[in-house]
């Protein structure tokens, strides 16, 4: 059986060096970030397929997309309390069997609250694989500089998933219906699994607090209701309902942050965002992530909705920008060393912001050279503003605080990401649907026209059911109307970037480097 780490306790003998177990360790947890990623980019990828067969609302579309990444950032900080009491490599083992098993429940879904049920699960059970990745490399490489490499590594395995599950999901629905993508998280947790306690350490925290139930339940509530609300708001505009949400998801977040301040085990030390290091990169992070993850959306359904590619045709087409954010992410640190923070952030946004802008450019018939290079031209702005930043919000946290700040990281990573989804997708989703009410051709029947305007998907599904040339005239207007949706969330994004470019130079202009390590040879 594997050792099992304590908390660090001041000492004056030099950190212990990484072995052979170690390095191998880290390529397994680097499996599951890459699965955990996959399953996010396949998804997209599925999302054609998925609308003709299940004919999802716009609502629970977006639901489907995002409920995963929501219902992980709700749990992550439970899940994290919960592994410091049983073991986090216990708990990585866990999550990976769960996960694996709900993925055939959500391949073999057969209606859209189906699905969104089984995504949701699925988040619960990515809950407990994502804090363990960190923590685990945090105490399983103690020297500074392997633990940096050690973290560089874990960043480009999420690239690296990126890159790959577009291309694997393209396979898989060349030959199979869209639930298949969900089927390749077994073989990947399968291995996870047989060779996890082998080389992984556990990990417990003696000083762990209690896991309170209801902190836990009112951070999931407020989460929720403030997305449900959202959501509502952008498709239907404002309503007694939607209002509501919102408020009782605030009321909600309210009463749990003074929860966490009476607690004597909260599940989020929140003296953490005291420290101003600490905060202000947390805040980058997140808006970040919400205008990369927003944007790319809308990309994998032009490519097949509006160009008519295949699946596998637009998995490839999309490879260069995750091969440009592998690339920029892992060259960066290298190249911009002695350059303080503040301005590699600054400088990568700006480059996204520049790439959003193009994007703005697609049109309907000829927009995939620019589609590809604008995505491209966002990848390699955004690769070290995610390293770089997730780096920083650990490294300004008190040294005895770390896995503490590593949850956070990643909690705020999720909800960005989701909130991205949901709230750019939504705005999308506002300007498809206004669109095409005002462009709808002349004798579509209402029930058809009712279908088209809720997704692009029910749009081209909606058009096979129509004589020629009714069935021409509707696929046109539609996809006119998606294309100036993106485009102006596009701009939206951009402008955003732009923003938080501008942000990140002020707030982080009093923040210093990391330390860059030599990069150092690792075993196989």
């Amino acid at each position: 059986m594997g050792r099992t780490y304590v908390m660090d306790t001041d000492t004056a003998a030099a950190p212990p060096r990484a072995t052979r177990r170690e390095w191998v360790g880290l390529a397994v947890l680097a499996l599951a970030c890459l699965l955990y990623v996959m399953d996010l980019t396949v998804l997209h990828l599925a999302v054609p397929d998925l609308s003709a067969d299940l004919a999802p609302s716009s609502t629970q579309l977006l639901w489907i997309i995002d409920v995963y990444g929501f219902m992980v950032a709700g749990a992550l900080v439970t899940m994290g309390t919960l592994g410091d009491r049983i073991g986090r490599r216990r708990l990585l083992l866990v999550g990976a069997a769960a996960f694996g098993l709900v993925s055939v429940l959500a391949a073999f879904s057969t209606t859209p609250e189906m699905l969104i049920v089984s995504r949701a699960l699925l988040g619960l059970a990515g809950a407990t694989v994502a804090p363990s990745t960190l923590s685990l490399i945090f105490h399983m490489f103690r020297d500074p500089k392997q633990r940096s490499l050690a973290v560089g590594v874990w960043i480009s395995a999420f690239s690296a998933g990126s890159a790959v599950g577009p291309v694997l999901g393209g396979l898989m629905l060349e030959a199979f219906w869209w639930g298949s993508v969900f089927l390749l998280a077994i073989p990947v947790m399968g291995a996870l699994l047989v060779i996890g306690p082998k080389v992984l350490p556990e990990y417990r925290d003696p000083d762990a607090g209690r896991l309170d139930p209801l902190s836990a339940a009112m951070s999931i509530v407020a989460l929720l209701a403030v997305v449900y609300g959202l959501k509502q708001l952008a498709q239907d505009g404002l309503s007694l309902t939607a209002v509501a949400a919102v408020g009782l998801g605030v009321a909600v977040g309210v009463a749990w942050t003074r929860r966490q301040r009476r607690l004597d085990d909260p599940m989020i030390d929140v003296g953490l965002f005291r420290v101003p290091a600490f905060s202000a990169t947390l805040v980058v992070n997140f808006l970040s992530i919400f205008v990369m993850v927003g944007y790319f959306l809308f990309v994998f359904q032009y490519l097949q909705l509006v160009l008519g590619l295949t699946p596998l045709q637009a998995g490839l087409w999309s490879v260069p920008s995750a091969a440009a954010f592998v690339l920029s992410s892992q060259l960066a640190p290298r190249v911009l060393a002695g350059v303080r923070p503040a301005f590699v952030v600054g400088g990568g946004l700006v480059s996204s912001a520049a790439g959003l802008f193009l994007l703005a450019q697609v049109q309907v018939d000829h927009g995939l050279v620019a589609l590809v290079a604008a995505s491209v031209v966002v990848s390699l702005g955004m690769g070290p503003v995610f390293g770089l930043t997730t780096e920083l919000v650990v490294g300004t946290a008190p040294p005895e605080k770390a896995g503490a700040a590593s949850g956070i990281s990643e909690t705020a990573a999720e909800l960005g990401g989701a909130l991205g989804i949901a709230v750019l997708g939504s705005v999308g989703v506002a300007l498809y649907r206004a669109g095409l009410d005002s462009t709808m051709p002349a004798g579509v029947p209402g029930p058809v026209a009712s279908a088209a305007e809720d997704t692009l998907g029910g749009a081209v599904a909606a058009a096979a059911t129509l004589p020629e040339p009714s069935a021409s005239a509707l696929l046109a207007a539609s996809r006119e109307a998606f294309v100036t949706g993106m485009q102006v969330t596009s701009v939206v994004a951009g402008l955003i970037a732009t923003a938080v470019a501008v942000l990140a130079v002020v707030v982080l202009r009093d923040t210093p480097a990391p330390s860059t390590p030599t990069p150092e040879p690792c075993p196989a």
